[in-house]
């Protein structure tokens, strides 16, 4: 198999109210990715795009078929910082 290509996996970042929320309460990001994306992906592509340790992966398809991550970072690395790192909030 070629190398895979991170940027691929993560679509996109979800800025509502809750998942800012959840950055600054229990330290996780909320991604939406690839359907075909599974947890152990989804943990590598974070660690190696964004230089933070992730914890855990939960996941879920949406209502309107999307993938929906919540990556809960480890207690070393900050959620809300990397929100702001990127230019999101």
């Amino acid at each position: 198999m070629s190398s895979i290509n991170y940027r691929d996996i993560i679509l996109r970042f979800v800025l509502t109210e809750k998942s800012i929320r959840l950055a600054e309460k229990e330290n996780k990001i909320t991604v939406i990715v690839r359907r075909e994306a599974n947890k152990k992906l989804i943990r590598e592509a974070i660690e190696k795009l964004y230089n933070v340790k992730v914890e855990k992966v939960n996941t879920l398809i949406t209502p309107t078929g999307e993938k929906k991550a919540y990556v809960k970072l480890k207690p070393e690395f900050n959620a809300f910082d990397l929100l702001s790192k990127l230019g999101l909030i």
